[in-house]
């Protein structure tokens, strides 16, 4: 069983006074999904994690845990690179 992505979410949502609604609408998702994301049920997408991270002023790296950062990092790289070969190099 793979565990539940640990992350800052809720703490950065109450440190601002936010209900999980009021995130959920400036990020464009539902409660559900913000609750989700929160509770390690849901990991987000490459893209909605920027933009928490955007939202919250910080880097991906400050709000979910060693192991997701990792793999966001995996999949930018394999995201952007215009190479036909997979380059599964990671800088740490």
């Amino acid at each position: 069983m793979i565990e539940p992505m640990n992350n800052k979410l809720k703490i950065l949502r109450a440190m601002r006074d936010w209900s999980q609604a009021e995130l959920a609408e400036r990020l464009d998702v539902s409660r559900q999904a913000v609750n989700a994301i929160e509770t390690g049920k849901y990991d987000p997408s490459l893209p909605l994690a920027f933009k928490i991270a955007r939202l919250f002023g910080s880097q991906i790296e400050n709000i979910f845990d060693e192991f997701t950062t990792l793999y966001f990092s995996v999949h930018r790289k394999l995201s952007i690179s215009s190479d036909s070969r997979l380059d599964l190099s990671v800088t740490m």
